[in-house]
């Protein structure tokens, strides 16, 4: 297995930029990497996720791709519970409401991503079928819209 699937199944290698996120730092990260803090689908706590921005149409709209499928925890507890907070770049805790995308919607963004970032694309798309056996072309996205300032 590879070094970037290793990555993506060690919980505390993933969760490690957690805490600088929460203490402000998430502009350390530029605008590629953000935090998601969304409800537990049965605890109702709330849950912290650093993730990939696969797509930033706009300033008010972030898009996430869920590389583990629908199976991912935060991807199932934003169907279950939309409301969540986004924290990117300089703006912390900025509270959105996320939408699962369509088949056809998600395809047309991991395509612009591909067609954007191709070097990106390969790596990240590697990692996720080694580490999943999914291919990246099909894993299910998400549109979180941010709530005015």
């Amino acid at each position: 297995m590879g070094i970037g699937a290793r990555f993506l199944q060690t919980r505390w290698l993933v969760r490690a930029p957690i805490p600088l996120f929460r203490a402000g730092c998430g502009f350390l990260f530029g605008g590629r990497l953000l935090l998601l803090e969304h409800i537990g689908r049965r605890s109702g706590e709330h849950r912290f996720v650093v993730l990939e921005c696969v797509e930033r149409p706009d300033d008010s709209h972030v898009i996430l791709a869920s590389g583990f499928g629908d199976g991912s925890q935060w991807y199932r507890n934003l169907v279950a519970e939309p409301r969540c907070w986004i924290s990117i770049g300089f703006i912390r805790r900025r509270p959105g409401t996320a939408r699962a995308l369509g088949a056809d919607e998600g395809r047309a963004v991991i395509e612009r991503y591909r067609t954007r970032s191709p070097k990106a694309y390969a790596e990240l798309s590697g990692v996720i079928e080694e580490a999943t056996g999914l291919t990246i072309d099909d894993v299910p996205c998400i549109e979180v819209a941010l709530d005015p300032r």
